[in-house]
């Protein structure tokens, strides 16, 4: 699995919407200004989310979007997968997403062997993983930040 910039925008956006999830909804342009994301490209994202049930919208002036459940309810996993597809590395040992190989026989390959266990430990970590903790690994990051930043003379 490779994270595209979209899925990484995707999950960039995530954090600012779980960051504000008691919030009404979070403005586009704050979003776009705050993760620094072309505004045009994250609207499609957005779209692509709502679409997915990840995230909803609401229109007009004082519109913007939010998160479809809690922060701790939406699982990275599944995300990823509505973004970029499959999380195994090879698709013969994608489970959602399987795709035949061109080796002469998948349950005798070592490669494929391997790569199950590289998919294997992409999904427990993702499937385990949710907005709300991606948004405390954001803050407790941007709190080491300061403290490095913090110095007095």
């Amino acid at each position: 699995m490779k994270l595209s910039q979209r899925g990484e925008y995707a999950l960039r956006a995530l954090v600012v919407l779980g960051q504000n999830y008691h919030q009404d909804v979070v403005r586009i342009q704050a979003i776009s200004d705050q993760q620094n994301i072309p505004k045009r490209f994250l609207e499609q994202i957005l779209n692509d989310l709502k679409s997915g049930g990840v995230v909803q919208s609401r229109r007009g002036v004082s519109g913007g979007y939010r998160l479809a459940a809690p922060p701790d309810q939406i699982k990275l996993a599944v995300v990823i997968r509505h973004i970029e597809g499959a999380l195994a590395p090879v698709g013969c040992v994608s489970e959602k997403f399987y795709e035949k190989c061109s080796c002469p026989d998948e349950s005798r390959c070592a490669i494929r062997s391997v790569m199950k266990e590289v998919r294997d430990a992409i999904v427990k970590i993702l499937e385990n993983t949710s907005v709300a903790e991606l948004c405390q690994r954001a803050s407790k990051l941007d709190d080491d930040q300061l403290r490095k930043l913090d110095f007095i003379i």
